[in-house]
């Protein structure tokens, strides 16, 4: 299991890398947040080599305007990962399947040469997720043991716990291999 960490405007622009292969970055929110820390902890994950990822906390409505808004800010290069975070949001709500299955496309269409994942937790894979959908994969968090989430579904990266941040796993025999499946988008 490789080994990453997430990472959003609460972190350090300087997060540990040592023993990472992968770092994913909060880029966007809604359509009017952008992560203040986004180019320094960007910069920060390629300078320490790792394969970086950014991610969308979608909104309800307003889809094409929210994918517009996270591929405008989340930096551009082959082989970075793009993912949504689907969860519930500030005001108790929360994206519909549809919703959430349309970003991704969206996204994709926009953004052909990367990757797209879907974020949620358990609970929601299990029980708000209708249509199974995850894009290209999926990025499960479920606070168990590293690389053990309690879900049938295939998974490409696992959160498994958010103290003292959130780390993950990732389902690849090597940081090559991880490379080279997002490359390969």
């Amino acid at each position: 299991m490789l080994r990453g960490i997430d990472v959003s405007a609460y972190q350090s622009s300087s997060f540990g890398t040592d023993g990472l292969s992968f770092a994913f970055i909060k880029a966007t929110e809604g359509r009017s947040y952008i992560n203040p820390r986004l180019t320094a902890q960007t910069k920060h994950a390629r300078d320490a080599g790792l394969v970086v990822g950014f991610y969308h906390f979608l909104w309800p409505g307003n889809l094409t305007a929210q994918a517009e808004y996270f591929v405008k800010h989340a930096p551009e290069k082959g082989g970075d990962l793009l993912a949504v975070d689907w969860e519930t949001n500030g005001e108790g709500g929360h994206a519909s399947n549809a919703e959430k299955d349309s970003f991704i496309r969206k996204v994709k269409a926009l953004r052909p040469n990367n990757r797209v994942l879907l974020y949620c937790n358990r609970n929601f894979w299990l029980n708000v997720d209708r249509t199974s959908y995850a894009g290209d994969g999926l990025w499960i968090a479920d606070y168990v043991t590293a690389g053990e989430p309690r879900i049938k579904a295939k998974w490409r990266f696992h959160q498994y716990t958010s103290d003292p941040h959130d780390k993950d796993v990732a389902d690849f025999g090597s940081k090559a291999a991880l490379k080279k499946w997002a490359d390969d988008a």
